[in-house]
């Protein structure tokens, strides 16, 4: 390992720690907004009995940064000393290859203390033996704590299985819910809610007091689009050029992930062949994927390939993977999952759709991509699995989405388009209605505005229409409300 003298990483912890010298941090740097994530984090970072370090886990531009300095800033607020508080990011070439412990030497040699330190360590996953070093310092120094970030999950995750138990645990940041998205652009439009508003309760309300809510709504159908094009990336979101947004998303957050992150965290052999998978499930995304025929299509590529490129892109947190479930004890497809590219907005990118709105199709990809999405990170911290049904005899008969959870299951079926009908014998109805599927609560996702209200069919569950964007933007308030919330 090349050596760096302590007085070259204390200039350049200098440099990283504007506030050792009295400099505050900049609006910009540490925007005002704060994101549902953020909160959850500050909870983590500050509890008074339950000590634990905190990895934010992301795609690139989600905002972890940006968390970790209203951390940062927040910290300050609270009159916590400017040098207990250190940021350092291991994609700098100096700090990776002086590695940990010749950085938090020259750190402790200079600003030797007994107080408690507040350390931010930026892309953590590139430094050498980062597990074990977080380990020894959560180990051997009580009064420390810690948040780190990574782009790329899998020694993430793993670190946390094993060295991290009881030590760190993993937050997941997705991009920006529509609930933030409107936030962030501080909307005129956005309307205040009454607390306890769940999508899947909608049935309970008087149909005055739903109609009422809807139409406080509906204003918000305008900026949908947008969020679809642009996606939940905040810098982005606050552009005013969606065609250079988009440009941005290919360059910076795809094209970085596949050719520099997961090649240095995966033995990939052939980065050309894991551009053509991710190409393949762009696609294909809100689609069943067929190994078989996928591997056919990819001019032979092996089946155990395509397996580990598929993992890596989801660990990249690029794609998620949503698996069939089983609701109704009748037979469910297996080992074929559905596939959704972790933002609309990559998609359309990727594929360079320049006006991908005007097309039904690729909108309802769009927004199936958009509802999944929320409802995965949505449940992410609770104990939930969200996936698909679909029975293997009759093809027609599936769900877009549905949450187990441990009290019974939650249905969510996409129809964007003008015309919803939905017949008795659709698969939404017919589990609403089955005992056996246990159903807490069902939803048809619309298009319109107007399109709202309880189905025609009666059933056990009622089932609610309910536009897209207002859906979405409840689910976000739900999720503000915090843990006591439910969809």
């Amino acid at each position: 390992m090349l050596a760096f003298t302590d007085e070259k990483l204390l200039n350049l912890l200098i440099q990283y720690n504007p506030w050792w010298r009295g400099v505050p941090i900049s609006e910009k740097t540490s925007p005002p907004k704060r994101r549902i994530a953020y909160y959850e984090a500050e909870k983590m970072l500050l509890h008074p009995s339950l000590r634990r370090f905190v990895i934010l886990s992301g795609a690139r531009r989600v905002g972890k940064t940006t968390i970790m300095y209203q951390l940062i800033q927040s910290l300050l607020q609270r009159g916590v000393p400017a040098k207990s508080i250190v940021y350092l990011s291991f994609d700098n070439p100096i700090i990776k290859l002086g590695g940990f412990e010749s950085v938090l030497r020259a750190y402790r040699n200079a600003y030797p203390t007994e107080e408690r330190c507040f350390f931010f360590f930026d892309e953590v996953q590139y430094a050498e033996d980062w597990e074990a070093w977080i380990k020894t310092l959560y180990d051997t120094q009580p009064e420390l704590r810690l948040v780190a970030t990574g782009s790329a999950s899998p020694a993430l995750e793993k670190g946390s299985a094993e060295s991290g138990v009881g030590r760190w645990s993993v937050l997941k940041i997705p991009t920006l819910s529509f609930y933030e998205y409107c936030d962030l652009l501080q909307l005129p439009e956005r309307p205040r809610l009454e607390a306890g508003i769940q999508p899947t309760r909608l049935h309970t309300m008087d149909k005055g007091d739903f109609s009422h809510l809807m139409a406080a709504l509906s204003p918000l159908q305008r900026h949908f689009n947008r969020y679809l094009t642009v996606g939940g990336f905040p810098e982005l979101a606050l552009s005013q050029d969606d065609a250079f947004s988009q440009r941005m998303l290919r360059e910076d957050v795809v094209d970085k992930v596949i050719k520099r992150d997961i090649l240095a965290l995966f033995n990939v052999r052939n980065p050309l062949q894991l551009e053509k998978v991710f190409l393949y499930l762009c696609m294909h995304s809100s689609g069943i994927v067929n190994m078989t025929t996928m591997s056919k299509e990819l001019d032979g590529m092996n089946k155990s390939t395509l397996t580990n490129y598929i993992q890596f892109l989801k660990e990249a947190n690029l794609i998620y993977i949503s698996d069939p479930v089983g609701v109704d004890g009748k037979g469910v497809l297996k080992g074929r999952p559905k596939i959704y590219v972790a933002d609309a907005a990559i998609r359309s990118a990727v594929l360079m759709l320049e006006n991908a709105i005007a097309d039904a199709g690729e909108t309802g990809i769009m927004v199936e991509t958009t509802v999944y999405k929320h409802i995965a990170a949505f449940y992410s911290a609770a104990n939930a699995r969200v996936g698909y049904y679909r029975r293997v005899k009759d093809g027609e008969k599936e769900v877009d989405v549905v949450v187990e959870l441990p009290a019974g299951r939650i249905l969510c079926e996409v129809k964007y388009r003008e015309n919803t009908h939905v017949k008795r014998t659709d698969a939404i109805i017919e589990l609403a209605d089955d005992e056996r599927a246990n159903v807490l609560g069902a939803l048809i996702i619309t298009k319109r505005a107007e399109d709202y209200g309880v189905a025609a069919h009666a059933t056990r569950t009622p089932v609610v229409r309910i536009p897209a964007p207002a859906f979405l933007y409840l689910l976000g308030n739900a999720e503000k409300e915090g843990d006591a919330a439910r969809m």
